[in-house]
């Protein structure tokens, strides 16, 4: 299906991580048949941009991300930077979609920062967008980037910190207008959510699990996959939302 000039919205995935390649290919491929759907040739391989941000010398993290995406029926652009650099301001150019990994996650909204008001354009153009870990986190209008401590008190596993010590909120890409935490249920992170919307600092958010993700299209809310989301609103209301299976 090509793009006719009336393209929706592009659609938002956002993963909460995991590392099980068998449950996140069908949440990759959902994305992909998102992208190719923008082109005007259906034939032709949806072309991905991909926002990597890495160690020095991590040869592998890119790759990682790539692959689901091949495997889909993309061709994959790698953009790396290592931790403290930021992409360049053509770094989108010719995206039919863009996909952005995981890390760490403040690294992640430093390197993204110049670039949000591009991804804001390309996603209201039709692009879909891919979060993964942190590149899902960076994805609200206020990110929560880490942190276990909340007035100095303990509200998450300081393993899940980020390397913060106080809970952080910056701005984000601007995407969605809740937070996302991840690996919900496999690092505790729901507590630090809940800790960051009944404090105030973000007005609402979803803590997703891995191997799940929840999908953003036309304004309606999806989650999709392996495990679940939590959806924590002021108040402070948790309502586990359970997935479809993942096709």
């Amino acid at each position: 299906m090509g793009d006719s000039g009336t393209r929706r919205t592009g659609s938002i995935h956002l993963i909460g991580g995991g590392r099980d390649a068998g449950r996140l290919a069908p949440l990759f491929a959902a994305f992909v048949e998102d992208a190719a759907q923008r082109r005007a040739d259906a034939a032709a391989r949806p072309r991905i941009h991909l926002l990597i941000v890495r160690e020095p010398g991590d040869e592998e993290t890119a790759e990682r991300f790539a692959a689901p995406l091949r495997s889909a029926g993309a061709d994959v652009v790698i953009r790396a930077v290592d931790e403290g650099e930021a992409f360049a301001a053509d770094a989108l150019n010719g995206a039919d979609g863009i996909a952005v990994g995981g890390g760490l996650t403040p690294a992640y909204r430093d390197a993204c920062g110049a670039l949000a008001a591009s991804i804001r354009s390309l996603v209201a153009r039709g692009a879909p967008y891919l979060g993964f870990s942190a590149g899902s986190a960076i994805a609200a209008g206020r990110a929560l980037l880490g942190g276990y401590r909340l007035d100095g008190v303990e509200v998450g596993d300081e393993g899940a910190s980020e390397e913060l010590d106080e809970l952080e909120v910056a701005d984000g890409l601007g995407l969605v207008p809740f937070a996302i935490d991840v690996h919900a249920a496999q690092w505790g992170t729901l507590s630090r959510l809940v800790a960051a919307v009944d404090a105030g600092l973000v007005p609402e958010g979803y803590a997703i699990d891995e191997h799940t993700v929840v999908v953003v299209r036309d304004g309606v809310i999806d989650v999709v996959g392996a495990g679940a989301a939590w959806h924590v609103s002021p108040g402070v209301t948790v309502r586990r939302v359970r997935p479809r299976s993942a096709r």
